[in-house]
């Protein structure tokens, strides 16, 4: 198995997100195809195993030891279902990701059969923190779930957290989350 450059989805869809609908303002002003000097907003692809994309996830929760072959493995199943959008940004001056977030679209059966975005792992590296990736990851993935026809997007957060999310357009549910975890 080998790493390659090829993107987990069409990179035209990053690049032809309408902007203007943002709802969030940068200073200074950053955007998905400028996202700031020697960097680049990108879909994931398998090079990035080398490129320090598991040590920023570590950076945000437990991800365990995982293998070049099982990250090919569960990269070529995302890219089949075509349901998996992992952005990240790239340093480009270290050859290093230095953020990430994902999209994961689900089809349902309610609302005529439509598909709802679910926002996960947004984590930017401890040393790039204060250049609004995070925020600017957030603003492309409510984007393109919006892109993508979906009905609604959604993402969980803890509750100091809340307001940050707020100005993206997001509100708090009536609905619990709630959980059953069989391991760590």
């Amino acid at each position: 198995m080998i790493l390659d450059e090829t993107p987990l989805f069409e990179p035209r869809l990053l690049e032809e997100l309408d902007w203007s609908q943002n709802m969030v303002s940068f200073c200074p002003t950053i955007s998905p195809v400028c996202p700031g000097e020697g960097l680049i907003l990108r879909p994931l692809c398998t090079a990035d195993f080398n490129r320090g994309f598991y040590q920023v996830l570590c950076q945000l929760t437990k991800v365990g030891d995982v293998t070049q072959e099982q990250f090919i493995k569960k990269f070529d199943h995302m890219k089949k279902t075509g349901d998996y959008f992992v952005t990240v940004v790239e340093d480009l001056n270290l050859g290093q990701i230095v953020a990430t977030a994902t999209l994961i679209v689900e089809h349902k059966f309610i609302h005529g059969c439509a598909k709802r975005g679910r926002i996960e792992e947004v984590v930017v590296s401890d040393e790039c923190r204060g250049k609004q990736l995070g925020k600017l990851l957030l603003s492309v993935l409510t984007l393109l779930s919006k892109k993508l026809d979906c009905y609604k997007v959604t993402l969980e957060c803890k509750p100091k957290n809340i307001p940050f999310y707020e100005k993206f357009g997001y509100s708090a549910s009536d609905e619990a989350y709630m959980q059953s975890r069989f391991c760590d």
